[in-house]
């Protein structure tokens, strides 16, 4: 039976949680990072320890794949355009110096998003949906002589199809693939250069997507699978076994690991579902922008390059002379974010706020707040730029706008506001669509799209990207730090750092609970100067 540990010393002791059974019926392929073939039913789970370092950064690694894939089908890919970009993303971000580390990190990083995953039905469903299209790509990828391994390691009944079998059906593939427009592979099999070895014999009711479809073969209630469509067989005893080691390791992690873990791996585990992949904007002098923008600056910045979220609280900002709470601080991080120093930005709301909150009543009521914002006060606490997701997960109330106006805004109202930012009315309506479907960030990608005339590859994650991609852009400097669709969310940044009270390392055996988840505006662009 496999150890997971999550691993350091803790006053020099060690406290293993009991072991529990391990899942039954996944295979052993990949298990531990001993399996020779690349791909793992995950049956197993890993051995040995893993410093709470690895834990954290083999998660997200693998959360970036994840995210990437999602966003690719988001944007309308079609399975057959994702497999090489999906191949892509895991070359790029689950590579090892070895093929024993790189199975190591495969195995590691899939429990431990398991543990992250958990914990709700929709957290559940979407790293289901993402794994197993991780797992079809990757099936795909292996050669013939490794697919037919893998099934049989992993215990899986699908064999290949016998020279008899084959003679007797060789014309009606060879239709088959015609039909489908294959007709190299078509003229291949009558040629007889096809092996039966490339089709499989299953029963029909296990292909059913297949089936439907008409690009399968049938007789007499089987179905004679191509190789290259194997991976939707084997994708569904892979994604049965992971539907129900979730709901196992939920009620796990609830009753035995999360209480004891409370201090250290809970805070790391519970913020993996929420965790922004993108740069770091939460310390403008290590980027080199500190002191890059003035508050005199601000009303041309709007105009070019603000995101709509910032410019709806901006707005409001200059035509009341007020934001509540949430904006102030929505807002006033976003500048501090851009290089707004801490003076500039005091000046800034001073003048904003004046016909409101003049003088000493500012210095009383707002001060401490926008020096708080910088860690200047209280805890002093280094507060960092809100990202998307936390702004979509806002609520605003009466009388407050934060928030996303791509969710918050009816379609009039979003349409009427894109149309004042200067955004292309074709994008308008692209982005009116999007935030329809519940698709907030991607509208927002599609006005920056129709404000800058342009694609933007990245796509958009954070309310500062938005800003920087549009520096670049008008400075000439257009290209994001991703190449691909999905390459924000598989961001190329710093992995976030450790929630606080996560302690740097700690001891502890999972197996208890995973044993069984527009037009651009007219004008020159205001010159964003960067430093260091």
């Amino acid at each position: 039976m496999g150890t997971f540990l999550a691993a350091g010393a803790v006053g020099g002791a060690r406290r293993p949680l009991a072991e529990v059974q391990q899942p039954k019926g996944g295979g052993k392929a990949g298990g531990g990072g001993k399996a020779a073939l690349p791909l793992s039913m995950y049956g197993e789970l890993p051995e040995g320890e893993i410093a709470i370092e690895e834990f954290e950064r083999f998660a997200l690694d693998r959360l970036r794949v994840l995210k990437g894939i999602d966003d690719l089908k988001v944007k309308g890919f079609r399975p057959d355009q994702m497999q090489e970009k999906v191949t892509e993303l895991w070359e790029r971000h689950m590579g090892a110096a070895s093929r024993e580390e790189r199975a190591r990190k495969d195995v590691v990083s899939h429990f431990v998003l398991r543990l992250a995953y958990c914990r709700t039905e929709d957290l559940r469903r979407w790293l289901i949906a993402q794994e197993c299209d991780l797992f079809r790509a990757r099936f795909r990828e292996l050669i013939p002589s490794d697919q037919r391994a893998f099934m049989e390691e992993s215990q899986l009944p699908f064999r290949p199809l016998g020279q008899a079998d084959y003679e007797d059906a060789k014309d009606d593939l060879a239709a088959v693939a015609a039909s489908m427009g294959a007709h190299q592979v078509s003229n291949a099999i009558l040629r007889g250069e096809v092996q039966p070895g490339s089709f499989y014999k299953v029963p029909f009711e296990q292909v059913p997507d297949l089936v439907a479809t008409r690009r399968v073969l049938l007789r007499q209630g089987w179905a004679y699978v191509s190789k290259d469509q194997m991976s939707s067989l084997v994708v569904q005893p892979f994604r049965a076994a992971l539907s129900k080691a979730l709901v196992v390791t939920a009620r796990r992690w609830a009753a035995v690991v999360a209480p004891e873990e409370a201090d250290r791996l809970t805070p790391i585990i519970e913020s993996l579902s929420q965790r922004y992949l993108g740069p770091d904007f939460s310390d403008p002098e290590k980027r080199g922008v500190v002191g890059s923008v003035t508050a005199g600056d601000i009303p041309l910045l709007v105009r070019e390059s603000f995101p709509l979220c910032m410019v709806s609280m901006y707005g409001a900002l200059h035509e009341q002379h007020h934001l509540k709470h949430e904006g102030r601080m929505q807002f006033g991080l976003f500048l501090k974010g851009l290089g707004l120093p801490l003076e500039e930005a005091i000046r800034f709301w001073r003048t904003e706020m004046a016909p409101v909150a003049p003088g000493e009543k500012f210095d009383k009521q707002y001060l401490y707040n926008v020096r708080h914002n910088y860690g200047k006060e209280g805890q002093r606490k280094d507060y960092t730029p809100y990202t998307c997701m936390k702004i979509i997960g806002s609520t605003p109330g009466v009388g407050q706008v934060h928030g996303c106006p791509y969710k918050t805004f009816g379609q009039d109202s979003l349409r009427a506001a894109l149309s004042r930012l200067q955004v292309a009315p074709a994008k308008v309506e692209e982005a009116v669509l999007k935030a329809a479907a519940g698709h907030f960030q991607l509208a927002c990608a599609s006005a920056w799209e129709g404000k800058h005339s342009c694609a933007c590859d990245s796509g958009i994650n954070h309310p500062n990207q938005y800003f920087e991609e549009s520096r670049k852009a008008l400075e000439g400097e257009q290209g994001s730090d991703g190449g691909a669709p999905g390459a924000a969310a598989a961001g190329a940044g710093a992995p976030p750092k450790t929630p606080a009270g996560a302690a740097p390392a700690a001891t502890r055996q999972l197996q208890d609970v995973l044993g069984s988840n527009g037009a651009q505006p007219s004008g020159g662009a205001a010159k964003v100067q960067r430093t260091g």
